[in-house]
């Protein structure tokens, strides 16, 4: 069954074209990376498939319901989301137990709401799959960006969520806590019983083993998309990124580095 289904997809805002023309398909059992530069739209392409902006053209057809015609509230809670934007919500102060126990709610911030144990105990089990179990009494504040990290994917999976949807999680972190999440997220698609994940990223360093698809965006547009051994690769990714690269595929990771053939530019567009 498709998760998402997206066709002939834009958005425009104050005249702005961020997406043109998206068709894009996602199955439960796949797992996508989302690539491109700075302003290709894989934030705003996130932001239509986590069900928090409509298309201004085009059709969104999100865990089987279509976007426009289905009450976000009640498909928003079917969707876990990790970014940066939903960080800066969580209070400073928060418990971590509350953090990731509180999604349960679909709330930022425990107040009056009363748990039941197996909200408690799958909170707990989550921490511990992250390893942030012996943070629980620490408030959100005072972890370190990696510890952040991880807390907030355990609360996107509190719900038991149909699609995870990861925005630059590795953003921000050094060299052991980008490899130390990476392994955790290679757990995670590892998993055949993890929901259908999509992570943005910049950085093919940043992509998890487990990771099935790629789609590769510039300027709004879909460059390639498929199974990530066909997709990402050096004539494509150059295209994406308007950069001569080669590109390397070692023990289930992928690293990028300019290529060394002066004189050479990339194509501006594949046939």
């Amino acid at each position: 069954m498709a998760v998402v289904e997206l066709e002939n997809v834009s958005v425009v805002r104050s005249g702005a074209t961020l997406l043109d023309g998206i068709t894009w398909r996602v199955e439960e059992d796949e797992r996508w990376v989302i690539i491109g530069p700075n302003g290709a739209g894989k934030t705003t392409l996130l932001q239509i498939v986590g069900a928090q902006w409509h298309p201004t053209r085009g059709t969104a057809r999100i865990l089987d319901e279509r976007l426009g015609a289905v009450d976000v509230f009640e498909l928003r809670p079917r969707i876990g989301v990790t970014s940066a934007a939903l960080a800066d919500r969580i209070p400073k102060a928060e418990r971590v137990s509350d953090v990731v126990v509180s999604a349960a709610y679909a709330v930022m911030g425990r107040w009056r709401e009363e748990y039941d144990q197996t909200d408690l105990e799958r909170a707990g089990l989550l921490m511990a799959q992250l390893q942030v179990e012996q943070l629980a009494d620490r408030t959100f504040g005072t972890l370190s960006e990696g510890e952040r990290k991880r807390v907030q994917i355990a609360r996107a999976l509190m719900t038991d969520p149909e699609l995870l949807l990861l925005d630059e999680p590795a953003a921000g972190l050094d060299l052991a806590g980008r490899e130390a999440l990476v392994a955790t997220l290679s757990d995670i698609c590892e998993d055949e019983y993890a929901p259908a994940t999509v992570l943005v990223t910049h950085h093919v360093e940043e992509i998890p083993r487990g990771i099935t698809h790629a789609l590769l965006l510039k300027r709004g547009r879909v460059v390639a998309a498929g199974p990530i051994e066909e997709t990402l690769t050096g004539p494509r990714l150059s295209a994406t990124f308007g950069l001569l690269l080669d590109v390397q595929h070692d023990g289930g990771r992928w690293t990028a580095r300019a290529a060394s053939r002066a004189g050479q530019r990339p194509p501006a567009r594949l046939a």
